[in-house]
């Protein structure tokens, strides 16, 4: 659930983020109407709760998969919940290449998508990824909120098994399961940055 969610989420927000920074002012493509209207819908897909956000998914859920319960109708609360979020990010990452390298590409005739997939994505390659792995690490918090409406995963076996049944010990257990998952998650995710990043 939340490998698949993360999947999506880089799928969808990468090129929102990407839109996001050339059709801002004073970049490769400025849209004043597109960027501001881009913007909303990130502001507020980013500042609505998760579990206000299950909630509004309930619609969109039943008309794409059937039902608004399970672990498939979690995916897409989980994707429209981190793709704004980590499209922001990915913007932010981008923003913080030079300028003098896009200007220099420019001069040499590169086009708009060459400027994006040869200098944009590749020199900020190292935020990208750092923003992976916080995206990452938000989806495990927000699976185990996932669980109190049957997403399944530890959030269920959780309240499930943990609180409704008054289980202390398996609700410590799934707690420190989960503190480990996120330990790992970023863990990986700084050697991978450590990797790629050549500053």
């Amino acid at each position: 659930m939340v490998g698949l969610s993360l999947f999506l989420a880089v799928l969808i927000g990468l090129p929102l983020g990407v839109v996001l920074l050339i059709t801002s002012p004073g970049h490769l493509r400025p849209n004043a109407v597109l960027y501001h209207a881009l913007g909303v819908v990130v502001n507020v897909f980013r500042s609505v709760p998760y579990i206000v956000l299950i909630l509004w998914t309930i619609p969109l859920s039943r008309f794409l998969i059937g039902t608004s319960f399970g672990t498939n109708a979690a995916v897409i609360s989980l994707t429209l919940g981190t793709a704004p979020f980590f499209a922001r990010l990915v913007e932010g990452a981008m923003r913080e290449v030079d300028r003098g390298v896009i200007e220099a590409a420019k001069a040499m005739g590169a086009t708009d998508f060459a400027i994006v997939t040869r200098v944009l994505i590749p020199e900020s390659l190292p935020g990208i990824l750092s923003g992976v792995t916080v995206t990452a690490v938000s989806l495990v918090s927000f699976s185990a909120m996932a669980g109190l409406v049957a997403g399944g995963g530890l959030g269920a076996m959780a309240w499930n098994y943990g609180y409704n049944s008054f289980q202390t010990d398996t609700l410590f257990v799934t707690t420190v399961i989960l503190v480990l998952i996120v330990q790992v998650v970023q863990m990986l995710g700084d050697r991978f940055v450590r990797a790629v990043d050549r500053r």
